[in-house]
């Protein structure tokens, strides 16, 4: 559970026990935070319904898109470790250092060459001597190694837009938004500690 207990504003009372809002249009559908909110309401009675659904939905909504991942690497054959170095890699436009792969994975350098080489071995990258210092070698993404990187993130891609689709542009604007003022607190907040 995420709620305000404590340390926040006020909760505010929505006079609905807890129920969803109705946009005007009759009642709105129900999902599983909502049973959820009026459960704890009904124990906690000043846990703010808003913060409870929006931190729980968050957290569902990122393990459902996790299980679809998972789904996904299945389909194409990869492990996690493995599709987060090609992603990492493709964000690099398929060719980077394995130092700069290491600093995007938040790995130390010497930990990626295992990696590396488990890629290499199933043709998805290949390493080449640097054009500017023979002593480093470049890591390039392959076309099966792409192909693989791409089809499981289409898979994902797909989930992220059927469900998000069912807003309009504005509001996935405004979620987005709202979403990044949420972020700067958190990121803030971890710079500081």
């Amino acid at each position: 559970m995420g709620g305000s207990r404590s340390g926040g504003p006020e909760p505010r009372d929505r006079g609905d026990g807890a129920e969803p809002r109705d946009q005007g249009g009759g009642a709105e559908p129900r999902d599983r935070t909502d049973e959820h909110i009026v459960r704890w309401t009904r124990i906690l009675p000043d846990l703010d319904p808003d913060i409870e659904g929006s931190v729980t939905r968050m957290v569902r909504f990122v393990e459902h898109i996790r299980r679809v991942k998972d789904r996904s690497l299945v389909e194409y054959d990869l492990h996690r470790h493995e599709y987060d170095t090609l992603q990492a890699l493709g964000g690099r436009h398929g060719t980077a250092a394995p130092s700069e792969l290491a600093a995007d994975l938040g790995m130390p350098p010497n930990s990626v060459t295992g990696r590396l080489d488990a890629l290499e071995r199933r043709g998805f990258v290949r390493r080449t001597p640097s054009a500017t210092d023979r002593r480093r070698v470049q890591v390039e993404l392959t076309d099966e190694g792409r192909a693989a990187w791409l089809g499981a993130m289409g898979g994902v891609g797909h989930e992220e837009y059927r469900l998000l689709g069912g807003l309009t542009a504005d509001e996935r604007r405004t979620l987005a938004d709202l979403l990044r003022r949420v972020m700067v607190r958190a990121e803030q907040e971890a710079r500081e500690s």
